[in-house]
């Protein structure tokens, strides 16, 4: 004889107690997908959704000083400040603190400065900005 189940299910008889039904299934895929929504997004996680919604993205003048800065922190890892001059490296960090606002005035007067200068020329030219980007000029 067939009877219908609470599990939406016809079978013959009492069903198998490994066997699960589709209306187990669900309830199953409930519990999972609401769990799964409080680790994501519950206090537990840190950050709410509100918080991740109102991050603006960078504008682009704040991404080519980003990429720029982290040029200027390689080249000076890679290469050392042997022969740069106190005035030329505070000068370039004080066009960094600006956001690579300030004005161009960064001027290269040893051979090193100079190497150092054609460096980032390249740098911000390979990070897609213009080669007039870095605050290289002399105006003496």
């Amino acid at each position: 004889m067939f009877r219908y189940d609470l599990t939406c299910r016809i079978s013959h008889g009492p069903s198998h107690p490994r066997q699960t039904g589709l209306g187990e299934m669900s309830r199953s895929l409930k519990s999972i997908t609401a769990i799964a929504a409080l680790l994501a997004f519950g206090p537990a996680s840190g950050v709410s959704p509100a918080v991740a919604q109102d991050t603006q993205p960078k504008t682009w003048p704040e991404v080519k000083c980003e990429r720029y800065g982290k040029a200027w922190s390689e080249a000076l890892a890679r290469r050392g400040t042997k022969g740069l001059g106190q005035d030329f490296v505070e000068r370039h960090e004080a066009f960094l603190a600006s956001g690579c606002t300030a004005r161009a005035d960064v001027c290269p007067r040893s051979s090193e400065e100079l190497d150092m200068a054609n460096i980032m020329v390249v740098a911000a030219m390979n990070a897609g900005t213009a080669s007039t980007f870095p605050p290289f000029a002399c105006r003496k």
